[in-house]
């Protein structure tokens, strides 16, 4: 599913204008978008949390020429499913 599908899937289900259904879907993306830059978790109960997970810095290996690199650490989105929706899946 793209946005645009759940946009149009969310304008019949709510009986809302595609303009309308746009705005509260990309709005709801943006304030986790913020959420998340600012540090805080993102608790959606029954769907799932949206959080930071640092990646501590490690060594790698240059596939190329197999020389070793110092990788840094660095902070990546992460997605944990809630209990109801690992339920729905199985």
């Amino acid at each position: 599913m793209t946005k645009k599908d759940l946009i149009e899937k969310v304008a019949k289900k709510s009986s809302l204008t595609k303009r309308a259904a746009a705005d509260a879907v990309n709005s709801t993306f943006n304030l986790i978008n913020d959420a998340l830059v600012r540090g805080e978790k993102v608790i959606i109960t029954g769907f799932g949390t949206f959080l930071i997970r640092s990646r501590a810095a490690r060594r790698g290996r240059n596939p190329q020429t197999g020389q070793v690199i110092q990788i840094p650490q660095k902070k990546t989105p992460g997605f944990t499913a809630g209990k109801t929706l690992k339920r729905k899946i199985k």
